[in-house]
């Protein structure tokens, strides 16, 4: 059983979704601590052809909180009005605003749960199968850390394979996960450039982006352009 395991992000970017399509089950790390000036609120959109960073308002953040202990402030309405200026004219705008619609209106603002839910909306819409699992739900040792944390989340849940970004080659150890039954591999990103209107393909921006000009079919295809190292 392939094992994916990452800190969840509002519509990140597609090497995120490439891991979670990429296996088998995949282990949203809401039981970690909330990094301020990271990620997890924040990321980039397309604005007259170049690259526009966009936030997320959220309640009382704070480094010294875990991710689901913090709520969802803002009520999107602003952001709604962003995207409208940026995509209107997008071929799949109208698909992507209902689908971020649906995100919008999740009743429980727990950070969390909130983005969990907006991964189950996107892999449904993707018609991908994969597995969702908040870590908080999972009975394991807490007192672990790091990698040791995640060899024991895969040890519990069965996995065989764990997936990381390439990132967390700086991170784990293949020999260590191997020694514990698991082979450890690294998901490296293929960028797959796609017509952005008229001006030159500006990469590494949020989900959002890719589904603004991209059919299901499409994202997909995107999605498997990836190795394994």
């Amino acid at each position: 059983m392939k094992l994916g395991i990452m800190q969840p992000y509002f519509m990140p970017y597609i090497g995120y979704f490439q891991l979670m399509k990429a296996v088998d089950k995949y282990v949203v790390y809401d039981d970690v601590q909330y990094i301020k000036g990271g990620w997890i609120n924040r990321n980039n959109i397309l604005m007259n052809g170049e690259k526009k960073l966009f936030t997320i308002t959220l309640k009382e953040a704070s480094p010294n909180k875990l991710i689901n202990e913090i709520e969802v402030k803002d009520d999107f309405i602003k952001f709604q009005r962003t995207l409208q200026e940026c995509y209107s004219k997008a071929p799949y705008f109208n698909d992507t605003l209902r689908l971020l619609s649906s995100v919008y209106s999740y009743s429980d603002k727990q950070l969390g749960k909130f983005l969990f839910n907006s991964f189950s909306v996107l892999l449904d819409y993707l018609q991908i199968d994969t597995e969702l699992i908040l870590s908080s739900e999972i009975h394991k040792n807490v007192e672990l850390r790091g990698k040791n944390k995640v060899i024991h989340i895969c040890n519990l849940l069965g996995a065989t394979e764990y997936y990381n970004a390439i990132g967390g080659q700086s991170l784990y150890d293949k020999q260590e996960f191997y020694n514990n039954g698991i082979n450890l591999s690294f998901l490296q990103t293929e960028i797959v450039p796609y017509k952005q209107f008229k001006n030159d393909f500006v990469a590494g921006l949020s989900m959002i982006d890719v589904l603004m000009f991209n059919s299901v079919e499409e994202v997909n295809n995107m999605l498997d352009k990836y190795t394994l190292v």
